[in-house]
């Protein structure tokens, strides 16, 4: 009987990867262990070996393919054989327990187990979710296996964007066809309730014994692209891999928060020095130099552990203060941006947060990391001073509060009493969701920020 070859899990997270390459051809003989396939996920590129002896039949799935976690891609038998799995992957439904909500959002049914089954199709952590939070899957997005599996972001997306309905309105709008999304609830922090559907109903009757014109409708038709000239283009880049990671949670990020920007001046002069004597008196015994990055990472741990509330995110019917500060760090590599996360970085002095940053960055950059590398991130950094950037606004990186913008350290002169000094000033930009965080709670944490960095020494007192 032939062995088949299916796409491992690689991370909590991770639903669905690309098929990079075949490391061997169609038919050709594989022995247990031999690296066969390339598959890469938003994190890395992952090599996947052979799990049994004899001749390799491909799948269905060609490369640059996206294909689902424990999907079948090939079998492994005898020479004669065809490909002819004997499961799909792990596409299942799962049973709804009976949950009681006093609030439903907009598009959520009460799921019976029965009719769990008939679903769209979906991933076993969407169809959890899904179940869990009553959501109707036939009313999600799907943007998983080419734009046709509702995937767990799907729905978590759906949750965050859709209104609060009351039960009885629900029940109402669904026995009576309406689309709850269109409606403008009139309830406490516009919620939907009972007399915002019956209104809808009576505009859908009257509008169908032709007594009122309907509402002229927003132009929602995707932009299309009018052809250039083959000759006009340069080059095409598909919109795969992480470079489709990116731009969708961007999009997402920009399109869903409520995003304000603080630029903070500070005097980084005193910081310098004690980077510089560090790198001087530890190098050798650390093996490397502690850099600006390193420091402020401890600096910002520290400011997140005393301000928790920027330490959080935003759930579908809540505020999560988290109980772990794991901080992003922004680095750019071959493959396009990636952020790997330095966990528990507030119980770690700079020495374990410097050694463990270069191996997250050396094995991002070699396309290596390890499948929860970059994830579980509950705030980020991200330095363009090295690219004489003064400062900028970053995207916040869903589904964290805030995140940091870090720019050049430069001389200039600055009024000292009644003098002026040259002094190396830096300017930080902290982005934060005001969903989640107000703007005094974000400026002390920014000015908390400040005072670390132009007293360095207090962080022996944190």
């Amino acid at each position: 009987m032939a062995t088949e070859l299916f796409v491992p899990k690689l991370g909590q997270t991770v639903e669905e990867v690309t098929l990079v390459q075949w490391l061997v051809p169609d038919g050709s003989k594989v022995d247990f262990g031999m690296p066969v396939v390339d598959l890469e996920t938003d994190k890395a590129v992952f090599p996947v070996e052979a799990n049994g002896k004899g001749y390799i039949h491909f799948g269905p799935y060609i490369e640059g393919e996206v294909v689902p976690v424990l999907a079948v891609i090939a079998t492994i038998g005898k020479q004669d054989e065809a490909f002819a799995p004997t499961q799909t992957g792990a596409i299942s439904s799962v049973e709804a327990p009976a949950v009681q909500v006093d609030t439903l959002p907009a598009g959520v049914l009460p799921i019976s187990t029965a009719e769990a089954t008939e679903q769209p199709f979906a991933s076993p952590r969407a169809r959890k979710l899904a179940v869990e939070k009553k959501v109707d899957l036939a009313q999600v997005i799907p943007s998983g296996y080419g734009g046709v599996r509702v995937v767990e972001r799907d729905v978590t997306a759906f949750l965050a964007q859709a209104p609060k309905v009351s039960p009885v309105a629900q029940k109402m709008a669904l026995e009576a066809g309406v689309d709850t999304r269109s409606l403008e609830g009139s309830g406490t922090r516009g919620r939907i309730v009972k007399d915002d559907v019956q209104r809808a109903i009576h505009e859908q009757e009257a509008q169908a014994a032709g007594t009122v014109q309907p509402a002229v409708q927003p132009y929602t038709q995707p932009l299309t692209l009018q052809a250039l000239p083959e000759a006009e283009v340069m080059e095409r880049i598909p919109l795969k891999g992480v470079r489709a990671i990116i731009a969708d949670r961007m999009g997402a990020s920009v399109h869903t928060t409520a995003r304000v920007t603080l630029v903070m001046e500070m005097d980084a002069t005193e910081f310098v020095t004690a980077r510089t004597r560090l790198k001087e008196r530890v190098s050798e015994e650390w093996g490397f130099a502690p850099g600006y990055n390193d420091l402020l990472a401890l600096v910002v741990a520290a400011a997140l552990r005393k301000f928790p509330n920027v330490n959080a995110r935003l759930a579908p019917d809540a505020i999560e203060i988290l109980s772990h500060v794991n901080l992003g760090m922004a680095v750019d590599t071959d493959r396009g941006l990636l952020v790997p996360v330095i966990r528990d970085a507030d119980y770690k002095n700079l020495r374990q947060i410097g050694a463990e940053f270069r191996q997250l960055v050396d094995r991002a950059r070699q396309g290596r990391s390890l499948p929860d590398d970059l994830s579980g991130g509950t705030f980020t950094i991200t330095n363009l001073g090295m690219y004489d950037v003064d400062a900028f606004t970053p995207v916040i990186n869903l589904p964290e509060a805030a995140i940091l913008g870090v720019g050049r350290i430069a001389p200039k002169p600055v009024a000292r009493g009644n003098q002026v000094e040259i002094r190396q000033m830096w300017t930080l930009s902290l982005v934060f969701d005001h969903r989640l965080v107000d703007g005094a709670p974000a400026a002390r944490f920014l000015q908390y920020i400040k005072q670390l960095v132009e007293e360095p020494y207090l962080l022996l007192a944190v």
